[in-house]
């Protein structure tokens, strides 16, 4: 009887020391987390395109209105290693997060055993037989477990944020490397009808020359500019063939497949629409996934001061266990029930500052990561109002290039009208060609400065990621 009376106390004491202990465990010690602000001018320096008209980036390459590059962004989506690098990060943050997470809750385990054998006590051969499970518990009175779990959380964000930072960028490589190789097509397409020009003026120039109608310094003059354009023609169809090994190599399509792509628009250069951005920079900015992966490691890093600021204060596990075992010994059954429960203190005494400099190492930490990521912020900036710039100097150049091609070119008709009706010389026909090169050769090369600021803009703006989209496994390509 007495024992009955002292059974309801004690599991009172025991609930009360558990209710104590989830109350304590509501605790966290170390810094409170708070995004640093976005350090930029109130409004950029360089003018908007379009006056700054907001406009969603996500599905930009379809307005460039070219589907031979929709579909290389699409292939190397899909085949890019950095992009599979970055997915398996991904995957490795969310494992980690979920052993982080299982810190904070209990743990139960169970075991059994069997065995037969002879003491040599004069008993004679023994069966044991034992089940058991065990229970244990950090009540994680400071925060502890909590924090490692809170960072872990902020990481799977940043792993998240990397990969659309992976996607954007590659996404920006491809497009680059298809301007490229357009360009170096329109380029070799205008020398391929210069170099039969030339040599069409030559064989003429020839043909005059022994005819007593030209001096033979015309026909080596007409000659020389033959060779100098087919010398330039051989050397910008290498450069065309390199532009599709760079296209190969980013999408992973075979290149007879990749040619026979290519070759339905050959020498036709992107029109791409005019990207537009948002007036406010820090709105613009916090699109960007590297920007965001850099704000998720400082959440980590202060979550990660916490969890060592919390390692220098007591810990309280609470632990358990219950069994059965039965045993055989001399002919007789022995079996019985086993059971235990209580708490464990563990408190730190003396570890020669170890602690303590751990929690030096973790706000170190944290202030590195600051400045990286104030780095980040301003080199966003700088990326924008470069784009920009560019953009806005491509736009003001492109009408005076223009006027001086078709100057030159009517230059050229009149030239070679002289030279047939015997009025003019080659020499003028020469410059004039010269003249009309070096200004295409300008606007082409214009016009892959305005593309190549376009994509830069696009990069530079995070490409239209939206930081709501958190969970990879509905984004992958």
């Amino acid at each position: 009887m007495p024992s009955r009376r002292r059974r309801p106390a004690r599991l009172t004491a025991i609930t009360g020391a558990v209710a104590i202990s989830l109350l304590l465990s509501a605790c966290a010690v170390g810094p409170q987390y708070a995004p640093p602000p976005i350090i930029a001018p109130a409004a950029w320096q360089a003018p908007l395109p379009h006056d700054g008209d907001g406009q969603a980036l996500q599905r930009w390459w379809s307005q460039w209105n070219d589907a031979t590059l929709s579909r290389l962004i699409a292939s190397a989506q899909q085949s890019s290693p950095s992009v599979a690098q970055a997915v398996a990060r991904i995957d490795q943050a969310r494992a980690t997060q979920t052993i982080a997470g299982a810190a904070v809750a209990p743990a139960v385990s169970g075991s059994a055993s069997a065995n037969r054998g002879n003491a040599g006590d004069g008993l004679g051969a023994v069966s044991r037989a034992i089940a058991s499970a065990q229970a244990a518990w950090e009540l994680d009175l400071f925060g502890g477990n909590r924090r490692t779990r809170d960072a872990a959380d902020a990481r799977l964000g940043a792993r998240n944020a990397d990969w659309h930072q992976a996607r954007v960028a590659l996404a920006a490589e491809v497009a680059t490397a298809y301007v490229n190789l357009r360009i170096s097509e329109a380029l070799m397409t205008g020398y391929e009808r210069d170099a039969a020009s030339r040599a069409e003026t030559s064989r003429l120039t020839a043909l005059k020359t022994s005819a007593g109608f030209e001096a033979p310094a015309n026909a080596a003059l007409a000659k020389a500019s033959a060779s100098e354009a087919a010398a330039r023609l051989l050397a910008q169809r290498a450069e065309v063939d390199l532009g599709v090994k760079a296209l190969v190599a980013l999408t992973a399509l075979p290149e007879p497949e990749l040619r026979a792509l290519l070759a339905g628009s050959r020498a036709t250069v992107p029109s791409a629409a005019a990207p537009q951005v948002a007036s406010v920079p820090a709105s613009v900015l916090s699109q960007r996934p590297d920007l965001a992966a850099a704000e998720r490691e400082l959440a980590a890093l202060t979550a990660e001061i916490g969890a060592v600021e919390a390692d220098r204060y007591p810990k309280l596990s609470l632990t358990g266990n219950i069994g059965y075992g039965v045993a055989r010994v001399a002919g007789a059954n022995v079996n019985g029930a086993t059971w235990g429960f209580g708490p464990s203190l563990s408190l730190p005494l003396f570890d020669a500052g170890r602690r303590t400099a751990a929690v030096s190492l973790a706000q170190a930490r944290y202030e590195e990561a600051l400045a990286g990521y104030r780095a980040t912020a301003v080199r966003a900036v700088r990326e924008v109002e470069e784009a920009l710039t560019q953009l806005d100097a491509a736009r003001h150049r492109a009408p005076e290039l223009l006027a001086a091609l078709g100057g030159y070119q009517s230059f050229e008709k009149a030239a070679q009208a002289r030279l047939a009706a015997g009025a003019g010389s080659v020499l003028e026909l020469e410059d004039a060609r010269r003249a009309v090169l070096g200004a295409q050769v300008a606007v082409l090369a214009l016009e892959r400065e305005r593309l190549n600021a376009a994509i830069s803009l696009y990069r530079a703006v995070g490409g239209g990621w939206d930081q709501k989209q958190v969970q990879v496994s509905e984004n992958r390509p």
